[in-house]
């Protein structure tokens, strides 16, 4: 049987969840206004960095009483910075069913050595049971696990009253899922994810609770300069209002305003939102109507509409051992690749074989649709491959 090469291509080939594709229309022009070669202490870097600020927090409806900080070290140097300046006050119960959530068990147990920890796990494509965790203790979890493409579908677990906090790394979820701001205290991200911004770039996003605990706790720990968000008992006020911890690059930060200027030309969060739901909906669909490829998330209600993390169901690569079956995958990737019309769509390397393909706002639906195709066409190559070996 012949495999037909389809004839459509994606326009933008860039389906990698993260950093992921810029935003449509983007080009380097849209960044000659960024102040380089200007110190960010300058009035202007100031100003461009409390814009980035005030623009995030028009965009995704932070609360006024919200501190919002742009920190060192992307969504991974937020959450630290939340956890080595925020925990031990009393227990944690934290959530992992991903590789990141698993670094963040290993953070708490292994470099902070806290004692009273309880660890809610879950293989990937599933979610530990929410109903367990006790809000009266500090809760850390993912909102949405970029390598397993499961999310939780919303904060009813979360006590409207708890006396914990709950530190959030929504790194995938921010700016394309809903965050209930109430039940968060802690809510980081970077901008390389679903704005298609730069690297290295974390926003800290601090609820009044947070910042209560801050100026009143003091962790038994030695607090590296780079985490460090308060000083003689008291929050450093300026580093949310652009005074950043160390020097930021001036062009990812033009880089983001030119992002939040886009997200709000096309409506805001909810169009933001609504363009990585029509994604996950082509995705569903050819899901649905095709025999080899399935979900790595078992529950609807929890699939990523961002990372999707999808599994190779068809019988004859089930049937491979482990080793196997990531050759398989690695085979049908690696022919998308040189094709030019996917790059970066393999699974996460801790996480089971499969394809990651990144459906946040910036990827055009479109393209989504033109990839379908050639993800089938993928499959027969390397199927081939397989019974001919």
């Amino acid at each position: 049987m012949t495999n037909t090469r389809p004839a459509a291509r994606p326009a933008n080939p860039h389906f990698s969840s993260g950093p992921c594709a810029k935003r449509p229309g983007w080009t380097i022009q849209n960044l000659q206004d960024a102040a380089l070669g200007r110190s960010h202490r300058a009035k202007i870097g100031k100003a461009k960095l409390k814009e980035a600020i005030d623009r995030t927090r028009a965009v995704l409806g932070v609360p006024e009483d919200y501190r919002i900080g742009i920190v060192p070290a992307s969504d991974t140097g937020a959450v630290e910075m939340a956890m080595w300046s925020l925990l031990g006050a009393r227990g944690v119960d934290i959530l992992a069913w991903e590789s990141f959530g698993a670094g963040w068990v290993s953070d708490a147990k292994k470099q902070l050595k806290l004692e009273d920890i309880r660890v809610f796990e879950a293989d990937y494509g599933k979610l530990p049971d929410l109903s367990k965790v006790d809000c009266n203790r500090d809760v850390v979890f993912t909102w949405n696990g970029t390598t397993s493409g499961v999310r939780v579908p919303n904060g009813e677990w979360i006590a409207a009253d708890r006396e914990g906090l709950t530190i959030c790394d929504a790194t995938s979820a921010a700016f394309a899922q809903d965050l209930p701001w109430a039940k968060l205290d802690v809510t980081t991200f970077s901008w390389q994810k679903v704005m298609g911004g730069e690297a290295a770039h974390g926003m800290l996003i601090l609820s009044p609770r947070a910042v209560e605990r801050l100026e009143s706790y003091t962790p038994a720990w030695p607090m590296p300069k780079i985490f460090r968000l308060t000083k003689g008992g008291k929050l450093i006020e300026g580093i949310f209002k652009g005074e950043t911890i160390n020097t930021p690059s001036m062009l990812a930060v033009e880089d983001y305003l030119d992002a939040l200027k886009w997200a709000e030309s096309i409506g805001g969060l909810s169009s933001l939102q609504g363009r990585a739901n029509a994604n996950l909906a082509m995705l569903s669909d050819w899901v649905e109507r095709t025999g080899w490829v399935d979900f790595l998330c078992e529950e609807v209600d929890n699939r990523s509409n961002t990372s999707v993390c999808l599994k190779i169901t068809d019988p004859k690569v089930a049937a491979l051992d482990a080793d196997g079956q990531a050759a398989f995958a690695k085979k049908l990737v690696t022919l998308l690749d040189d094709e030019g019309i996917a790059y970066d769509i393999g699974s996460y390397r801790d996480a089971p074989a499969g394809l990651r393909i990144w459906a946040g706002a910036t990827v055009e639906v479109s393209d989504m649709q033109a990839l379908l195709p050639w993800l089938d066409w993928a499959f027969g190559e390397a199927l081939a491959s397989l019974e001919a070996a």
